[in-house]
C-alpha cells in the first residue's frame, strides 16, 4: 500500500478494510452478477417531467441502476443516497420496510465511494426529485479509500492530472470536456467520410525521423538491433499512399515530439492529417474551415465563443499573406527590407529577439511574424505564402520560388493547422533533404533525415496534391474553453 499523507486518512482506510473483511466472510466482497438495465440520464430524460401523481399512475417498476454512492443520509428506518453512474446522478430511497432488515443494516455502514446495485420503482419526493424506491440492493465493489473532498469535487490541480480517475469521479465538468472531445473527433471523422476520404493507419515507429521539423523520441528494436523513432508526423507515409493510387486519405493519429512540457504542448498529442490529389490550396482551406465549424456545432458552441479570456468569432474566417501581415504590424519595415538579411537581423536584435547563425531571409521573416504578429490573430485567420526556407516539404510557388504554396490557420493567437501544396519533384525534394541533413550535422536536433525510400516513391510519380495537419487537442481546448492542454488529455505527461 502506498504511504498516506495523513493519519486521518490511514485510519479511514483501516476501517474500510475491516468492512471489506466482513464482506469477504459473507462471500460478496466484489460481485459480478448485477446487470443494470437503466442509467441515471435516461431515467431523468424519460420520467423527469412527470408529476408525482403521474408517476404513481404510471407505476414504473423493475428499474435497476448501478453506481457509486456520492451522498448519503441515514435517518433511522429510512435513508436517502445519491448514486453516480457514467451518465449522471440519481437519488435512491432505502427503507427497512422494503428491503431485508439485515441488508438495510449493512447498507447503513456502506461508505461514500462504494459501488452498489439497486432495483426498485420510481417516484418523486416532496421536493419533486426523481427517486428510486429500492426493494433490492447489493454491494458490487467496496471502496477502500475515501473520495476526495467528499461531494465537492477534486480541487487540487496536480492531483486532477495525476489521478484523473478521481477527477472524473467527482468533477462532472471534467467528464463533460472529454465527452465533448469524443463528439468533436466524431464530427471530424464524419466530415472526412462525407467528402470521400479513406481513413488509414500508418506506422508509429519509423526507421527515420521525418514528416516535420521536430526533435524525435528514439527507441530501439531489440530483435532488429536498430534504433527507431516515434512518429513525429505521418506525412511521408500518407503521401506514399498517393503514389500508390489513393487520391483522398486521412488519419487521426498520435504523434510524438521530444520537446518541453507547457500549457500548449504535450510530448504525445493527437492530430488529423489528410491529403487530396488534384486539389487546390483554397479547397483545403475551405475544408479546414468546415471541419472546425462542424466541430463547434458538435460541441454545442455559439458562433462567438470565449477562450482564455478572449472572444472569437467562429463565423469570421480571414485570409492574408505572411508578408502583408508582417508589414501591416511592423510599420518600420518596408517590402525591400524583407529581402535584406542584415536589416532583418538588425530589426530582430533591436527587439531583443534571439537570432541563430545561418538563418536566411525566410527564417528571419518567420521569426518576425511569430514574435510580432501571431499572438494578434484572434479571429480565425489563414496565413499564406511561407518562405521555402522554413517549408522543406512544400511545393514552390511558380510565380515566386522563394515562397511556398503553404498556409497556416491561427485562432486566438495560436496555430491550429498547417497545409500546403505537396512537393512532388523528387530532385527538389532530395535537395531539401540534403539541406536538412546539413542542418542536422551542424547541430540542429529538429532537422529531418534523408529519406531515400520516399525519394524513390516520388520518382515513381506522385500526383499534385494538398495536405493538411490539424491539431485535435488544441481544437478541443478552443471549443471547451480550456487554457491548458492538460485539461483536454485524460492522462497528460507530467514530471515525476
Amino acid at each position: 500500500m502506498e504511504k498516506d499523507s495523513s493519519s486521518g486518512e490511514k485510519a479511514l482506510i483501516e476501517e474500510r478494510r475491516k468492512k471489506l473483511e466482513q464482506l469477504r466472510n459473507k462471500g460478496n466482497a466484489y460481485g459480478n452478477s448485477f446487470k443494470p438495465s437503466d442509467n441515471a440520464q435516461k431515467l431523468h430524460k424519460d420520467y423527469g417531467m412527470f408529476t408525482k401523481e403521474e408517476l404513481v399512475k404510471e407505476n414504473i417498476k423493475n428499474i435497476s441502476v448501478a453506481g457509486r454512492i456520492v451522498l448519503k443520509r441515514v435517518m433511522g428506518n429510512a435513508s436517502f443516497a445519491t448514486l453516480r453512474d457514467a451518465s449522471g446522478d440519481i437519488q435512491i430511497y432505502v427503507t427497512k420496510n422494503n428491503v431485508d432488515e439485515s441488508v438495510y443494516e449493512d447498507f447503513k455502514t456502506w461508505d461514500l465511494g462504494d459501488i452498489v446495485g439497486v432495483s426498485g420503482s420510481l417516484f418523486k419526493t416532496k421536493t419533486d426529485e426523481l427517486t428510486i424506491d429500492v426493494w433490492d440492493l447489493e454491494m458490487i465493489t467496496k471502496s477502500l479509500r475515501p473520495m476526495p473532498e467528499k461531494f465537492k469535487g477534486l480541487k487540487d490541480i496536480e492531483a486532477r492530472y495525476r489521478q484523473r480517475y478521481l477527477d472524473l469521479m467527482t468533477n462532472n465538468e471534467t467528464k463533460q470536456v472529454f465527452i465533448k472531445r469524443t463528439k468533436i473527433i466524431d464530427s471530424m471523422r464524419k466530415k472526412m467520410n462525407e467528402c470521400g476520404y479513406l481513413e488509414v493507419e500508418t506506422p508509429m515507429m519509423h526507421p527515420l525521423a521525418g514528416g516535420a521539423v521536430a526533435r524525435p523520441f528514439v527507441t530501439q528494436h531489440n530483435a532488429l538491433g536498430q534504433d527507431l523513432f516515434l512518429r513525429i508526423a505521418p506525412e511521408l507515409y500518407l503521401k506514399r499512399l498517393l503514389v500508390g493510387g489513393f487520391d483522398k486519405v486521412f488519419e487521426i493519429n498520435r504523434s510524438f515530439r521530444n520537446e518541453g512540457l507547457s500549457t500548449k504542448h504535450n510530448p504525445e498529442f493527437t492530430m488529423m492529417e489528410w491529403y487530396q490529389a488534384y486539389a487546390s490550396m483554397q479547397d483545403q482551406m475551405d475544408l479546414t474551415r468546415d471541419i472546425i465549424t462542424n466541430a463547434a456545432s458538435a460541441a454545442e458552441c455559439n458562433d462567438v465563443i470565449e477562450w482564455d479570456g478572449i472572444s472569437i468569432n467562429l463565423k469570421k474566417f480571414n485570409q492574408s499573406t505572411l508578408t502583408n501581415l508582417v508589414l501591416n504590424h511592423n510599420p518600420d519595415l518596408s517590402e525591400s527590407d524583407l529581402k535584406d538579411e542584415k536589416k532583418l537581423v538588425s530589426f530582430l536584435n533591436n527587439k531583443k529577439i534571439k537570432v541563430e547563425e545561418g538563418w536566411g531571409c525566410g527564417r528571419l521573416l518567420l521569426e518576425i511574424f511569430e514574435e510580432t504578429v501571431e499572438s494578434k490573430l484572434i479571429d480565425p485567420t489563414f496565413v499564406t505564402e511561407y518562405p521555402v526556407e522554413v517549408s522543406p516539404l512544400s511545393r514552390r510557388n511558380e510565380e515566386n520560388p522563394d515562397f511556398a504554396d503553404r498556409f497556416e490557420l491561427f485562432v486566438g493567437g495560436k496555430e491550429f493547422a498547417n497545409g500546403f501544396c505537396e512537393l512532388n519533384d523528387p530532385d527538389d525534394q532530395a535537395s531539401r533533404f540534403e539541406d536538412q541533413v546539413a542542418a542536422k550535422n551542424s547541430g540542429d536536433k529538429e532537422a529531418m533525415d534523408y529519406d531515400q525510400d520516399y525519394i524513390t516513391a516520388l520518382e515513381h510519380g506522385m500526383p499534385p496534391a494538398v495536405g493538411v495537419g490539424l491539431g485535435v487537442d488544441r481544437l478541443v481546448m478552443l471549443l471547451t474553453n480550456q487554457s491548458s492542454i492538460r485539461d483536454v488529455l485524460l492522462f497528460p505527461q507530467l514530471k515525476s
